[in-house]
């Protein structure tokens, strides 16, 4: 495939472009790091869900490699959800096969497609602000908690929990209790160690070009076999520990197929829906999350990253993978690496197939206590301090369903946690839309009060409430005008209310005059509201 310039194509890239613009200084830099978090990710998340460790890596190939070139997202990348490790889990034991499982997964695939086409994926457009950034805080936050036992050497969590009540039975809080009473310090050395490094490798400007997080991976190599015969030595399980593949029949027998005999069980359309539908929703939260960040501020085609999505999901299906969405720990990763373009996300799924393929005895030497500290480092990016000042000053009304939304998630998980955000969210949105439906101003004649209300623009269902106090608290014996000479669309059940009123009015000795107000008023389209203000 070649785009307009003549050259090959990948994803609306114009690789010859590409490869001369400075773009590429920042895009391998950056895909290294992604590929560094993504990959104990991809491993603890197959295990936490009962997978194949294969599985999980595979996953993050196929979401780099192919969900990026497909998507329209410069910036996000898709690999193995934690949020979903329960559902796979349960999932894998209730259809009592893995290959009955991937059926699923294909169905599910087909049904996201199926969603970017009839676009579905406008929903995103209806996210409140303050309930993503309090989204993204929250996942700084819960970095940063869960990253600690894994940077002080205590493993029993896998990588990539989310979830506030963990597999191993304890809590977000209880694990790093645990993690304190069994600290290594051969761990702890090699953490803070990565994390200077982190923070002042970029500041040296004769080296800056090598990036810090490669640096981090070796100097914890380094540091692990320094400590391997001492008494702060890492255990085994401190290391990441990828499948060591021997040869190509033991590669090819890796891969896993579904069970098509099973399409008629009831349970796997029941799987397969509910990976779609929630595969789809931290999809689009995470994608929304991933443009707030975007220093460039771009905004990518929901509808479209569905169908990526789809694509990807059906791909792993096929293939013996797990389910995936965009993800935002490693899409943050990625911006905060520097990223300008989908590259680094197809650049990180080639180095996951790499290291599977060629170098899996090198990857298993880096200690996850290094990784954790690129973790850290990521979460504090997302939870500053400062994005607090700016939501505080932004008002209550912002700043409550922000901090309800960190809360929340941390307390919960991703999808609960934006759930009773989203809640308090559209609270104050009905809040703020019932409070200006109108103008309210008293004239004087003599003794004789009257009373002008004049409307608003859009007065729709949500000021209902509003006008209907105002209207049946209005004193008796006074002239009312009611005034829709400013208004383009008046709801028909606002028109219902001010007839009712004009009729039962005079009860009260009220006179009441409906100036320019219509019968009936039809939605002004988009091309309305853009041409004729007035």
């Amino acid at each position: 495939m070649q785009n307009e310039h003549g050259g090959p194509a990948i994803g609306g890239l114009n690789l010859r472009k590409y490869f001369l613009s400075k773009n590429l200084k920042k895009d391998i830099p950056s895909s290294i790091v992604v590929f560094l978090v993504a990959l104990p990710l991809c491993l603890g998340i197959a295990l936490a869900s009962g997978a194949p460790l294969f599985a999980g890596l595979l996953t993050g190939i196929i979401g780099g490699i192919v969900v990026g070139t497909l998507s329209g997202s410069q910036l996000s990348v898709a690999g193995p959800a934690a949020g979903l490790t329960v559902i796979v889990l349960t999932a894998i034991t209730t259809l009592g096969s893995y290959e009955a499982f991937l059926l699923s997964l294909v169905i599910a695939g087909v049904l996201q497609m199926i969603f970017g086409l009839i676009k579905a994926g406008t929903i995103a457009n209806y996210f409140p602000s303050s309930v993503i950034e309090g989204m993204l805080a929250a996942i700084g936050i819960i970095l940063i908690l869960k990253q600690f036992p894994h940077a002080v050497g205590y493993d029993a969590d896998y990588e990539g929990d989310e979830r506030f009540s963990q597999a191993d039975e304890s809590n977000t809080f209880s694990g790093i209790l645990g993690a304190l009473a069994k600290i290594n310090y051969g761990a702890v050395i090699i953490t803070m160690v990565s994390i200077g490094l982190m923070l002042y490798w970029p500041k040296i400007k004769k080296v800056a070009a090598i990036p810090a997080p490669l640096m981090v991976v070796l100097s914890g190599i380094g540091l692990s076999l320094l400590f391997a015969n001492s008494g702060i030595a890492l255990l085994e399980k401190q290391y990441v520990h990828i499948p060591v593949v021997n040869s190509t029949a033991e590669f090819m027998g890796l891969f896993k197929s579904p069970n098509f005999s099973a399409i008629g069980n009831k349970q796997i359309w029941i799987t397969a829906f509910t990976i779609a539908v929630v595969a789809s929703l931290e999809t689009l939260l995470s994608l929304e999350a991933c443009d707030k960040i975007d220093p460039i501020k771009r905004i990518s085609p929901t509808n479209r990253e569905l169908v990526a999505q789809g694509a990807g999901n059906l791909i792993s299906g096929l293939l013996g993978g797990l389910p995936m969405t965009a993800v935002i720990v490693r899409s943050s990763a990625n911006v905060n690496a520097g990223a300008r373009t989908k590259m680094s996300t197809i650049i990180h799924g080639c180095l996951l197939l790499v290291a599977l393929l060629l170098i899996p005895t090198v990857i298993n030497y880096i200690p996850l206590s290094c990784l954790a500290a690129i973790l850290l480092i990521t979460g504090y990016k997302l939870a500053r301090i400062s994005l607090f000042k700016h939501m505080w000053h932004k008002g209550l009304d912002q700043f409550i369903p922000f901090v309800v939304t960190i809360v929340a998630v941390v307390l919960t998980d991703l999808l609960i946690g934006v759930g009773i955000g989203m809640l308090v969210g559209v609270f104050y949105i009905l809040r703020t839309n019932m409070r200006n439906p109108y103008f309210y101003h008293i004239d004087k004649n003599g003794d004789k009060k009257t009373i002008r209300i004049k409307l608003a623009e859009e007065v729709s269902f949500l000021n209902k409430a509003a006008i209907q106090i105002t209207l049946t608290s209005l004193p008796k014996g006074t002239d009312v005008i009611i005034d829709g000479s400013n208004s383009r669309y008046i709801d028909q059940d606002v028109l219902e209310i001010i007839h009712n009123f004009k009729h039962n009015a005079y009860t009260k000795g009220i006179i009441v005059q409906l100036h320019e107000v219509r019968e009936k008023y039809d939605v002004p389209s988009l091309k309305q509201l853009m041409y004729n203000p007035n």
